[in-house]
């Protein structure tokens, strides 16, 4: 087999493969070889089936296995031989013309081919002992904790039969049905549904036309449906429900005490506000390390400047470009209405895809420089947790990861990132800036700062 490189330019190169007819015939007349002692025909005995019959009935599709096998050879020799890591798998390509690939199938004459690939850029880890990064540090203060077991206690206190017109903070139990022009539609209708007056969870406009109805009355209620509503076919449409009350509620003495906090599986008060104290300084906590890693990866961005394998940020810009049509689709917005246009919302989301690939690579060979790696009882503790998202599907869910190496490397990818994050977090200074709640969650938009990990570890 003889490669030649034909082409480097930039990230990409392209090589040449021959392999001359002498050396093809010689892998089919091996692979035939082989097959003899393994095939029964009618007519042979085990073992004396005649090459040349072999060849007849078998030898095209020996000569696929033998060309596949070429192609696999050849890629392992020019990545291992030239030292290459690789962006994306090689792009093979034959002869675009039939004759030639038949008079290889037929073993008449050389197999050739090209191999186009892309690698992954070369560049040197920078210095961090110069890079500080904050950390927004809240503890959780006793009114808020008051606040939540206030909430919590709200959503779990009883309610009971009320004489009289329904108020807003009552429940009503009702019967509907729904029409949309006249003809009702799937989801629609329901009975024995409870309905809380105020609480926001109905169609807008449904709950407050619930105000002082009584037990027994039927009405007509008339809403739209929200331009973004889940179900594409009723986003923004008017619609008329038959409404009939079976029962008014009223909540009944809402009591904050050692009962409240037995409710919540908890000992006591004292124990219920030290597990919602936990579970709000959880969530700052968390909301610190987005805000935290979002100014690392700035810093990190601003240190590296190299070239970036094209197909990687095209894949990575058709990932996030589709992500934002279907986004402002579900909304219902266009561009005009976030007050740009196409043509420049594309060239931002192709800088976010371009940092995402860029600092996925510098994460990446920090990881491996590292030898940081992720355990196999880590993904199987991420999987659990993932598959416990999916209620009554569990077994699916764990069996799909399970046979889908691809959506198990996507557990495992999150893992080896905020493991790398963690090293490089040890490389810089770490100052700890004490700020309100307010200032904590003034940018929602705090997240990883995008990063398209290329974790393999």
């Amino acid at each position: 087999m003889q490669v030649t490189e034909t082409s480097a330019q930039g990230l990409k190169r392209e090589f040449k493969v021959v392999m001359p007819l002498a050396e093809l015939e010689e892998r089919l007349s091996s692979e035939l070889s082989t097959l003899k002692d393994k095939v029964k025909l009618n007519g042979f005995r085990p073992g004396k089936v005649p090459v040349a019959h072999l060849r007849r009935v078998y030898g095209r599709s020996v000569m696929a296995e033998v060309v596949q096998n070429a192609v696999n050879e050849a890629n392992r020799k020019i990545v291992d031989e030239n030292g290459l890591k690789l962006a994306l798998e090689p792009q093979v390509q034959f002869p675009e013309d039939k004759e030639s690939v038949e008079q290889v199938m037929e073993a008449k004459g050389d197999l050739a081919f090209t191999v186009a690939l892309e690698v992954l850029p070369s560049f040197e880890l920078a210095d961090l002992s110069d890079v500080t990064v904050k950390k927004q540090v809240v503890d959780p203060s006793d009114g808020e904790v008051d606040e939540a077991i206030q909430r919590m206690a709200q959503q779990n206190r009883p309610f009971g039969p009320k004489e009289g017109a329904a108020a807003t903070g009552d429940r009503v139990v009702v019967d509907f049905i729904g029409t949309i022009d006249g003809e009702t539609f799937e989801g629609g209708s329901a009975e024995g549904i409870t309905v809380e007056i105020g609480s926001g969870s109905f169609i807008p406009g449904f709950e407050e036309q619930l105000v002082g109805v009584t037990a027994g009355q039927s009405l007509k209620v008339n809403v739209t449906f929200p331009p973004n509503y889940g179900a594409a076919h009723l986003a923004g449409k008017p619609a008329e429900f038959d409404v009939t009350v079976k029962e008014v509620q009223a909540p009944g003495e809402l009591t904050i005490d050692d009962e409240v906090a037995k409710g919540f599986g908890m000992e006591s008060l004292e124990k219920l506000r030290d597990a919602v104290r936990g579970a709000i300084q959880r969530d700052y906590d968390a909301q610190a390390r987005r805000k935290l890693k979002k100014e690392l990866l700035d810093a990190l961005d601003a240190k590296y400047t190299f070239e970036l394998p094209p197909s990687l940020v095209e894949q990575e810009f058709a990932a996030v470009w589709s992500q934002v049509e279907a986004d402002m689709k579900s909304n219902g917005k266009t561009f005009a209405d976030e007050n740009t246009t196409e043509e420049e919302a594309r060239a931002e989301y192709r800088r976010i895809a371009e940092r995402r690939v860029r600092l996925g690579l510098v994460l990446a060979q920090v990881g491996e420089k590292a030898d940081i790696k992720v355990a196999d009882d880590e993904v199987t503790k991420a999987l659990v947790e993932r598959v416990r998202q999916y209620p009554g599907q569990e077994k699916q869910v764990w069996e799909f990861y399970q046979k889908n190496p691809q959506a198990l490397a996507e557990i495992r990818a999150p893992l080896f990132e905020e493991k790398v994050v963690d090293h490089v977090l040890a490389q810089v200074k770490v100052t700890e800036e004490p700020v309100s709640k307010e200032q904590l969650f003034s940018d929602e938009d705090a997240n990883d700062g995008g990063v398209k990990a290329a974790a393999t570890a």
